[in-house]
C-alpha cells in the first residue's frame, strides 16, 4: 500500500513538473519561408519574401591601367564635367600631365519585376563609383528607370543610339560617336511592338551631352584660351524629341532614328541684360542609320556593325568630343564646337545676328572575331567632321585677335579673343577656317579566363585635323602660352596613341551563351 501510494505520488509529481516546464517553453516558431526561384523572367530571379515581386542582383568590378586617356577618353578634348579639365590639361603633354592613369568602376545592378493587369512592371538600376587617379571616387547612376506597358521613365540609354563600338568592341568611349552607353540620359518614352521584331519608339529626352554643347555669343567672351567654352545658352525649355524604328532578328538588327533639338541663346551683347533682346530660337536636328550583324560562319560569335549620323544644330548626336587642344612642342592642334553661334554689333557686323547652326556628321564601324570561346579580337574606327557655313565663318574670323579694322583672314577684325588664334594682317599661311575633323582607329584583344572574368588590352590612335592650320607669315606666335607651355608658333594636325589594360569581374546570373549586358537599354 505504501509502495502504491509512493508510485502514484511520483507520477503526479512528474506530471506537474512537466506541465510547469511546458508553460515556460517559447511558442513554436513558424516554418522558415525560404527564398524561392522565380522562373518568369529568366535565370537569376528570386521572389522577394512575402511579395509577388521577382528580383535579380548583380554588378561588376573593373580595374584599368591607361596610357594617354582617362576612363577610355583620349587626352586633348572636353567631354563632360568629370573629365574636361583633366583631359585638356593632360593634352598639353608637359611635365604636369598624368600620362599614366589608374582608373576603374564598381557597379551594382538590381532588376525588379512583377505582373500587373497591363503586363510586366520593371524597375532597373545600375549605380556605383567611377575610380580615377584622384583618391576620391565619383558616384554615378548610369541607369535608373521604370518600364511599364511600353513606357520607359528615368535614366537610360538614348533611343537615338543605334550602334556604337563603345564597350561592345572597344574599352574606349568613342569620341567619334555621340552614343550615351556609359552614362545614359533622362527620358520619357513609349515603345510600340508590331511583331516579327519590328518596333518604334517616341521619346522626350534631356539631350546628348547638353553640358558640352550650347550656344556661343560672339559679342561676349566666346571660346577661352584653355579649350574651355564660354556659352551663352538659354535655360532648358524644351526636351529633345527622339524617335526610332528598329528591326531585331536572330541575325542582328538594323534601325533608323531622328531627333529635334532646340537651340536657344540668352541676350545680345555682354552682361546678359534683358533690355538687349535675344536671338530667335532655332531648331536643330539629327538623323542616324545603323545596325549590327552576326557572322556565325566566321568563328561562332563574330559580328560587324556600322552607324552614320548627320546633324545640324545638334552636334552632341554626332560626337561626344567638344573642344580640342593638343600640344606637342611648339605646335598645337585646336577645334571648337557649339550647336549654334550668334553675334552682336562690331566690325564688320553692324547689327545683332540670328543663331547660325553648326554642321556635324560622323561614321563608326567595328568588327569582332572570336578565335575560340576564350579569345576574341576586334578592329574598329570612326570619323567626325564639324564645319560652319560661310556667313558664320566670317563672323568668327572678325573676332580673331588683332588691331580693329585689320584683315588677317580677309575680314575686318573686331579685336576680341574668339577663338584664341593670333594671325597677322595681310598674307599668311593660315587656313582661316574654324572647321575641323578627327578620326580614331584601334584594336582590342580580350581573354575570357572564365565566363565572368576577363582581361584585355585595347590600343587606339586619335588624329585631329586642326582648325586654322598654318602659321603667321613672320614666324610669330599664333597661339598664346598656356603655362608651362610657351606660345605656339604653328597650328597643325596632332595625334595621340592611347592604350588600356583592363581586368573585370562580372557577377550576374544570365542565360548560357549570352554576352554580359546590363539591362535592355
Amino acid at each position: 500500500m505504501r509502495l502504491k501510494s509512493f508510485l502514484v505520488g511520483c507520477v503526479g509529481g512528474l506530471i506537474a513538473l512537466t506541465s510547469a516546464q511546458a508553460a515556460d517553453l517559447p511558442v513554436k516558431a513558424k516554418p522558415v519561408e525560404y527564398v524561392k526561384i522565380c522562373s518568369l523572367y529568366g535565370v537569376g530571379f528570386y521572389y522577394i519574401p512575402g511579395t509577388d515581386m521577382c528580383l535579380k542582383v548583380g554588378g561588376y568590378v573593373r580595374a584599368q591601367a591607361e596610357w594617354g586617356s582617362t576612363q577610355g577618353l583620349p587626352f586633348g578634348s572636353t567631354y563632360n564635367g568629370l573629365y574636361s579639365a583633366s583631359n585638356i590639361g593632360n593634352g598639353r603633354f608637359d611635365r604636369g600631365s598624368d600620362n599614366y592613369q589608374m582608373t576603374g568602376r564598381a557597379m551594382l545592378t538590381a532588376d525588379a519585376r512583377n505582373q500587373s493587369e497591363y503586363g510586366t512592371v520593371r524597375a532597373y538600376i545600375r549605380i556605383g563609383a567611377v575610380l580615377n587617379n584622384a583618391d576620391a571616387a565619383t558616384f554615378v547612376a548610369e541607369r535608373a528607370f521604370i518600364q511599364f506597358a511600353g513606357f520607359t521613365f528615368g535614366q537610360t540609354q538614348s533611343f537615338f543610339d543605334i550602334f556604337s563600338t563603345t564597350e561592345l568592341m572597344s574599352y574606349f568611349d568613342a569620341k567619334t560617336s555621340g552614343d550615351t552607353y556609359n552614362y545614359g540620359v533622362k527620358v520619357l518614352a513609349y515603345t510600340a511592338q508590331f511583331g516579327n521584331g519590328f518596333s518604334a519608339t517616341i521619346a522626350a529626352e534631356l539631350g546628348h551631352y547638353k553640358n558640352i554643347y550650347g550656344v556661343a555669343d560672339g559679342s561676349a567672351a566666346g571660346w577661352a584660351i584653355n579649350g574651355g567654352q564660354t556659352l551663352d545658352t538659354a535655360g532648358f525649355r524644351m526636351p529633345d524629341i527622339v524617335g526610332n524604328l528598329r528591326l531585331d532578328q536572330p541575325w542582328g538588327y538594323v534601325g533608323i532614328s531622328g531627333a529635334i533639338h532646340q537651340v536657344a541663346g540668352q541676350y545680345f551683347a555682354t552682361g546678359n541684360l534683358e533690355r538687349n533682346g535675344h536671338p530667335d530660337d532655332k531648331y536643330g536636328w539629327a538623323a542616324s542609320v545603323g545596325g549590327l550583324f552576326y557572322l556565325p560562319w566566321l568563328g561562332g560569335g563574330d559580328s560587324i556593325g556600322a552607324n552614320f549620323v548627320y546633324s545640324k544644330g545638334a552636334v552632341g548626336y554626332a560626337t561626344k568630343a567638344g573642344n580640342w587642344q593638343i600640344m606637342h612642342g611648339d605646335s598645337v592642334g585646336v577645334g571648337w564646337a557649339a550647336d549654334g553661334i550668334f553675334d552682336g554689333p562690331g566690325l564688320p557686323v553692324t547689327a545683332n545676328t540670328e543663331i547660325h547652326l553648326t554642321n556635324a556628321w560622323s561614321v563608326n564601324a567595328g568588327y569582332e572575331h572570336f578565335w575560340n570561346p576564350r579569345w576574341r579580337t576586334s578592329l574598329y574606327g570612326g570619323y567626325t567632321r564639324v564645319w560652319y557655313d560661310a556667313e558664320i565663318t566670317n563672323d568668327i574670323n572678325t573676332h580673331l585677335p588683332g588691331a580693329a579694322g585689320t584683315r588677317p583672314c580677309g575680314v575686318p577684325v573686331a579685336g576680341s579673343v574668339w577663338p584664341p588664334i593670333t594671325l597677322n594682317a595681310g598674307a599668311n599661311s593660315s587656313s582661316c577656317s574654324p572647321n575641323f575633323s578627327f578620326y580614331q582607329v584601334g584594336s582590342r584583344t580580350q581573354w575570357n579566363i572564365t565566363r565572368d572574368f576577363y582581361m584585355g588590352v585595347d590600343v587606339t590612335y586619335t588624329h585631329l585635323n586642326t582648325a586654322y592650320q598654318g602659321a603667321n607669315n613672320n614666324g610669330a606666335a599664333v597661339y598664346p602660352s598656356v603655362a608651362p607651355k610657351i606660345a605656339s608658333t604653328v597650328v597643325d594636325d596632332q595625334s595621340i596613341v592611347s592604350a588600356i589594360f583592363r581586368a573585370q569581374m562580372n557577377f550576374e546570373a544570365r542565360n548560357e551563351g549570352t554576352s554580359f549586358v546590363f539591362g535592355q537599354r
